[in-house]
């Protein structure tokens, strides 16, 4: 027995040997990977403090429209220049043992691990200022292990080659502060007005508090949220030593007056196509705020500046200037749906809410064509008839009731077609059709356009009364245009980063949604808001500003009491426009209520001017175009007084004749004094007429 403790105790002390050798060429391995890596570093030498770059952004021609960031280089401050009490927030907060550490603070990632092994959960961090600058030079803010271990590995590199005060100085002026703020000067002036050399503690604690979360921490966006933090670090500097208890809490009481401007002019070239094209970058390639504004990117855009230059103008010569009155305008190519001009409002200074891309606003008559759409797919055609009078709708299973009327209470009294109902834009008609459809079919067809917005199955759906986008209507209207292709909203063509790779090229490759023959026939009818010979009881919608055009067109108005709005087309350009008070305020003066047609048309004649014109040109096959009498629908005579070459899908053109006006000698237009026949619009510019 004591022969077998004597053999378990020797293979015990040969087991604790083996270990202690394992564990100490373990050791030895660790030592000389860390002597490696410290030797490597060395042999680098000390990584390039260059200041992050800004980011460029270019027109269609390759003209420079914006520059992220423009302050960040002439901002630099250096520590001297930088408020002491700043400097001493930011260090008591995010990392106090600043100049005791070499890049790491061990005992802080300690705590760090256990407070999140208790959680089971990330809930403390442990970066050094020298890290996160790491961080900020040269690297993303992902959260994979490849980033952190890298992460460190410049941090070495950075404590090994530069001094504390180096970086630190680095630190403050590459940290992000929110709202396009990079560095402490460019902080302390947007949100105090003053340089960061002049901030008191009161404004040195609150800027301090920001970095950790802009959109939570700044007083712009919570003042609750930045005051609280504001305390929890004067609480921290008087723990760590840096100021008394007294002042702290009175640093905590002092009011702060927030400025929250720039000091430096915002950008003059298209400021709120410019911010979407931010947001792109953001949302859609997926690109961090750091990068979009200092990664030294080169952004190229579908911005055409002819045709921007030419809607701000128009909007600026039409628009009333002292009335409160908002425009957002989106100008795109159906072909492949390169933005080519944006408005979001007025005064970009006054107002950035971008109202082309982010308001969402009645559409009122212009969502027509959409229903009109499925109604052609669901057996319509432009010669369809109801009758049009006023008209109380019941629903519910008759415990509610809808009563639409025209404008002007005008009716017909009678039947009317579905292209004269396009036309005048009668109520009635529309409402009939969206109920014979099924209130279901609108929403379903606006999805297939593109629309994105939640949509109430009503009966006054058929008349716009659920929001919209104004981007997202142009859109929209472009599958009309390019033939029953759909495109999406492009404003980026490309991007390259800063050494001049290409990381985003954009696809326009379209996708065929709509029948080609139901589109054209679409197309055509849309054609009619322009044509007085198709008015019957009331004036066509776009007799108003037919004078004005000088190209075929296509298009539809549409007004609540809120919202006027006017999207029209050629083949090469597509463009909506709203008007309306940001409010919600009715739209009561004429001139007000004639802006968006106003300022379309205009701008689609400035835009195009020398383009060549084109017609809509009918597809190789599916369609049929005939001559009818548009006051009934049916195959023209010689003896009708107006025919209209008139597009159906094939095999769905009338076949009956107009008896209307047997024995009529009357001419195929109206005559002027003197005999001289009075030649509309379209005859001039149009394959078609009569």
């Amino acid at each position: 027995m004591e022969i077998m403790t004597d053999q378990g105790f020797r293979k015990t002390i040969k087991y604790l040997r083996a270990l202690v050798i394992v564990s100490l060429i373990g050791i030895s391995c660790m030592l000389i990977f860390l002597i490696g890596i410290l030797a490597y570093a060395k042999i680098l030498g000390p990584p390039p403090l260059a200041v992050p770059q800004s980011t460029l952004i270019f027109a269609d021609d390759g003209t420079l429209i914006g520059e992220t960031n423009n302050g960040q280089k002439r901002y630099w401050a250096k520590l001297s220049d930088i408020s002491p009490d700043l400097v001493n927030a930011t260090i008591s907060i995010e990392d106090r043992n600043f100049y005791e550490h070499h890049g790491f603070d061990y005992k802080r990632i300690a705590g760090a691990v256990i407070a999140d092994v208790k959680a089971l959960a990330k809930v403390q961090g442990a970066s050094t200022i020298t890290q996160q600058y790491a961080r900020n030079l040269f690297l993303e803010h992902d959260k994979t292990w490849k980033r952190k271990l890298t992460e460190a590995f410049y941090a070495i590199r950075l404590e090994m080659n530069y001094s504390k005060k180096q970086i630190l100085e680095g630190y403050l002026n590459t940290i992000y502060y929110g709202h396009s703020a990079y560095g402490v000067e460019a902080a302390s002036q947007f949100f105090f007005g003053k340089k960061a050399s002049q901030l008191t503690l009161a404004e040195a604690s609150m800027l301090a508090g920001i970095p950790k979360g802009p959109g939570l921490y700044s007083p712009l966006s919570s003042l609750e949220n930045a005051k609280a933090r504001q305390t929890i670090i004067l609480q921290t500097m008087a723990k760590n030593g840096y100021i008394s208890k007294n002042k702290a809490e009175a640093a905590a009481q002092e009011p702060l007056k927030i400025v929250g401007e720039h000091t430096t002019p915002r950008v003059k070239v298209a400021p709120y196509f410019q911010d979407a094209v931010r947001n792109a970058l953001k949302n859609q390639l997926k690109l961090g705020d750091r990068t979009i504004a200092l990664g030294g990117l080169k952004v190229y855009t579908t911005l055409n500046l002819k045709q921007q230059e030419a809607a701000e103008k128009q909007i600026q010569t039409y628009v009333d200037s002292e009335s409160d009155i908002q425009v957002g305008l989106v100008a795109m190519d159906p072909k492949t749906g390169f933005v080519k001009a944006m408005v979001g409002g007025r005064d970009y200074e006054k107002s950035p809410f971008n109202r082309a891309v982010q308001a969402i606003r009645q559409p009122g008559s212009t969502i027509k064509p959409l229903l009109y759409y499925a109604a052609l797919e669901n057996g319509f055609t432009p010669s369809s008839t109801m009758r049009s009078e006023m008209t109380t709708f019941k629903f519910d299973n008759g415990h509610g009731d809808y009563t639409p009327h025209n404008f002007n209470n005008k009716y017909a009294d009678g039947e009317i077609t579905l292209a004269q109902a396009l036309a005048v834009s009668d109520n009635i008609f529309a409402v009939k059709t969206h109920l014979f459809l099924g209130e279901e079919i609108l929403i379903e067809t606006a999805r297939k356009f593109g629309l994105s917005t939640k949509m109430a199955e009503v009966p006054s759906l058929a008349l716009g009364t659920s929001g919209v986008r104004v981007i997202e209507m142009a859109n929209a209207y472009s599958l009309f245009a390019n033939g029953g292709k759909k495109v999406h909203p492009i404003l980026v063509t490309k991007v390259e980063d800063y050494n001049g790779n290409v990381i985003f090229e954009a696809n326009s490759e379209p996708e065929n949604v709509l029948d080609t023959a139901k589109a054209f026939v679409m197309t055509q009818m849309l054609t009619g808001i322009f044509d007085q010979k198709l008015n019957g009881y009331a004036r066509v919608t776009g007799s108003t500003i037919a004078k004005e055009l000088t190209r075929p067109y296509a298009g539809k108005s549409g007004s609540t009491e809120t919202d006027s709005w006017m999207i029209g087309f050629s083949p090469q350009l597509v463009t909506a426009v709203w008007a309306g008070y940001d409010v919600g305020k009715p739209i009561e003066l004429p001139a007000e209520k004639s802006y968006a047609k106003t300022i379309w048309a205009n701008f689609m004649e400035e835009a195009l001017d020398g383009k060549p014109v084109k017609a809509f040109k009918p597809p190789k096959e599916g369609v049929v175009g005939v001559y009818v009498d548009p006051a009934n629908g049916k195959l023209a005579t010689k003896d009708c007084p107006v025919r209209r070459l008139t597009y159906f899908e094939e095999g769905t053109e009338p076949t009956d004749y107009c008896t209307d006006h047997i024995g009529s000698t009357a001419d195929d237009g109206p005559v002027k004094d003197g005999g001289t026949k009075k030649i509309p619009w379209y005859k001039k510019i149009f394959p078609w007429g009569n």
